[in-house]
Formats: C-alpha cells, structure tokens, sequence
C-alpha cells in the first residue's frame, strides 16, 4: 500500500502565458506557491478476489473489469500510459474541492503517478514527476491546462518558473528572509466564491485568443519580474505586491468572456472597499477560490464585508508531492 500527500497551489501572477499555445512561441513564467491543502490518494494492488478488477473511490466510486472501462481521465489515462496489468484500489480525500482554481486535477495526477512510480519499485524525480504529469494532462487526456498546476504539485515551495520554446522548464525558488515570507503569509487570504467550474471548457476560450491577447499576455509575464523584485528587495514592498494582484486581474479579465462574473466582480469589489489592497481570482476562472492581499489588522473588515463566504487559512509549503506511507509487501485484507 502506498499513500501520497500532493499539494495545492496558489497563482500569483503569469497565470494564463503557462500554456504551450503560448510559450512555445514566446515563453512564460509564472509566480506562486504550493500550500498546505493536500490531495491524498491510498493506492493499492487489488487481489483477483472480486468480481471487479480496478476500483477507484473518489467523489464516486467505480467498480471496473478493464482499465478501458474507468471513467475518471486521468486514473484511466495513467494506467494506460504505464501499461498497469494487476488489478489496483485508488482512494482520493482531498482538502480542496475540485474545480476550485487551486490546481486539483494535476494534484491528483502528480500523486498518482508518484504512486505508480513507488509501487513498480522505480523512482522519478520531482522534475520528471512535474513535466510527465503535464503530458498526461496535455496529451493522454487532450485537457485544456497550463503547466504550471502540475510543476507546484510535483516541486512545492514558493517559486519562479519559466517555460521555455524549447520545452524546458526552469524552477526557482524565491529566496526571501524567513519573517519576510511569514509577513507576506499573514497578509494573504484565501476565499471560497462558492461556484465551481471546468476549467478545461474555460482555458479554451483563452488558448483561442492567444493570438488577440498578445500584449496582455506579455505584460502578465513582465509583471512576475516586477512582483519578484518587490518581495526580494533587502526591504520587500508588500503593500505593493498587493497593489498588483489588481493589475494582472485586469488584464485576467480581458483573456476571456468566461473568467469572470457579476457575482465574482462583487466580491471583488467588497474585499477592496473593506480594505484589501488587491485580489485576483486563481485559476482559470469562473468561481474556484479567490485571493487577497490586506494589512493584518484590516482583514477583519475585510472578512465582516465578505461573511457568508468561507475563508480558508493557509501556509506555504516547500516538500511537493511526498510518498507518507509504503508498506512493501503482501497487506491483509
């Protein structure tokens, strides 16, 4: 049996120039952080005992002779890619729900192939993890997603990355004082809109207009330089950092018809009359999770203009997706 704990993450700014539509031609970068909300996932080999060959428990649960028979993609895609043979149990619980713009599809698909790797004996690193992830998303299951979701999950950490035309992808952490990463934790909040949505169905729109949004596109990029320098000034600006999540949700508006919504840009109006100093919607768009910036000792304005509307507490968290169980060997039934 093999359990792994694989995070979430959260977008600061680039979102949007991760696409390959884009980045191929004139790369990107992004800026942001996994976080301590997990996907966890308990895989193990099924014995020939059952009726069934596969059973994967998720938010339903399926019961299957054939791999051709799963209905989730990316159990399905993955099992096919690895040319699985055995029967296989796979769990998911998760702290997220899905379709939230926190990156929980590739979540599940870096741990799930984490826990392929462990229980065929083979390990992979956390570079390959990442890029095998985004061809499963991107190719095995033809989903509309960036590569950014999939490089957090497998990585962790606070992090710069660049996709480059030639398919590389450079990680690099942000190296930041201890007090002033924690400064910037407790400035951050995490929002619930309470809609979910595909953000497949979504990314499509965007990767269409790739062409059209060119210069908003390019800008976004140039603003994860601008918001790295502010943090890692020997005297980080993180007031301003702020500011600029209002800057890239502008220009995340304009990508699609389809990102935002009166109920979105209404709680995005509130957090900023409350006191917030800026916020973007994470994700693709249209619901998920949205995130503010907002001094401390404001943000209890902030939660009273936003209440009906959960706010979750978070860290950001530096391990990726980790194997936290492997028992090697025949388990009891």
């Amino acid at each position: 049996m093999i359990i792994t704990k694989t995070p979430h993450r959260i977008s600061f700014f680039g979102g949007g120039t991760d696409y390959p539509s884009w980045y191929l031609k004139n790369g990107g970068k992004v800026l942001g952080a996994a976080i301590d909300k997990y996907c966890y996932l308990i895989v193990r080999e099924l014995p020939p005992f059952f009726e069934h060959k596969h059973r994967i428990v998720y938010s339903r649960m399926e019961n299957v002779s054939a791999i051709e028979e799963i209905a989730h993609p990316s159990v399905k895609a993955v099992l096919k890619r690895m040319k699985y043979q055995k029967g296989i149990s796979i769990h998911h619980d998760g702290d997220i729900p899905a379709r939230s713009g926190m990156g929980s599809s590739s979540a599940f698909t870096v741990g799930l192939l984490n826990a392929m790797y462990t229980l065929e004996g083979r390990a992979i690193s956390k570079d390959d993890l990442g890029e095998l992830a985004i061809d499963v998303e991107q190719n095995d299951i033809k989903e509309n997603v960036g590569s950014q979701d999939q490089i957090f999950a497998a990585h962790g950490g606070f992090n710069r990355v660049e996709f480059l035309p030639s398919r590389e992808i450079v990680v690099s952490p942000v190296v930041m004082k201890p007090e002033n990463a924690r400064a910037l934790e407790q400035r951050l909040m995490l929002v619930f809109t309470g809609l979910s949505r595909n953000a497949s169905d979504i990314a499509q729109e965007q990767i269409a207009n790739v062409g059209r949004n060119a210069a908003e596109l390019a800008r976004m990029a140039g603003l994860v330089d601008e918001a790295y320098g502010l943090i890692t000034a020997p005297k980080p600006d993180l007031p301003a950092f702020g500011r600029l999540l209002n800057e890239t949700w502008k220009m995340k508006r304009a990508l699609s018809s389809k990102i935002s919504s009166s109920h979105i840009d209404g709680i995005h109006e509130a957090a900023l009359k409350a006191g917030a100093e800026g916020g973007k919607l994470l994700g693709a768009g249209g619901g998920g999770f949205m995130l503010f910036s907002a001094e401390p000792e404001r943000q209890a304005q902030v939660r009273e203009a936003l209440k009906g509307l959960l706010l979750i507490p978070f860290k950001f968290e530096y391990f990726g997706s980790q194997i936290i169980y492997y028992s090697h060997g025949a388990e009891r039934q």
